[in-house]
């Protein structure tokens, strides 16, 4: 019996300390040097980072844009506030490369900022607003209304390469997963490239 009792908390505690191993958070930073597909970098808060990219990572080139980039029919991403109206605020909108459509497409809470929405859909119409552009964007279940500030930053996405990452670039990783010894791994990295900052 007691064996038995020991043989389940072993299993208990082998369950908890996986889970705890297998939890994601999101990393930003830059990247001092790059060792195969090993990243070397320093994150926001000054830290060493190193983090081990799978073989078939998924890279995606961030560029910096501006609203005379973006046209009807493409696919954008807009984290924004909800208005007392029903609109949406920008706080950022990301357009999506072509092969990227339809990912996360709906309207949903977002955590990038309090009490915020995150908007993914195809930009139907674009007309003027008393506090700038206001973004018609449709998705499969409705449609929002985005206001476009004049400060609202915004980026393009395109598929990115390894030669994308390297000394000096921005990165972030929206899920990387920490390891027991204390270095992360990820599927998926956005690089700042020309000037772009991963929002």
């Amino acid at each position: 019996m007691i064996l038995r009792m020991l043989a389940a908390a072993t299993i208990v505690t082998t369950i908890a300390t996986a889970s705890a191993t297998a939890q994601t958070q999101r990393l930003r930073g830059e990247i001092q040097r790059v060792d195969g597909t090993t990243i070397f970098a320093k994150a926001r808060d000054g830290s060493a980072v190193t983090l081990k990219l799978a073989d078939n990572v998924v890279i995606t080139a961030v560029y910096k844009a501006t609203l005379a980039d973006i046209h009807a029919g493409d696919y954008i991403g807009s984290g924004a506030t909800p208005q007392p109206d029903g609109s949406q605020k920008a706080i950022e909108v990301h357009i999506f490369a072509p092969s990227m459509r339809n990912q996360g497409d709906g309207h949903r809470p977002w955590n990038g900022a309090p009490n915020s929405t995150m908007t993914n859909g195809a930009v139907d119409s674009m007309v003027a607003g008393v506090d700038g552009p206001v973004l018609v964007v449709k998705y499969k279940d409705g449609e929002k209304k985005i206001i476009v500030g004049p400060d609202t930053p915004i980026v393009r996405y395109q598929v990115g390469e390894m030669a994308d990452l390297k000394a000096g670039a921005v990165f972030s990783v929206v899920a990387a997963t920490r390891q027991p010894d204390g270095t992360f791994t990820a599927a998926r990295i956005n690089v700042g490239r020309d000037g772009g900052t991963p929002p």
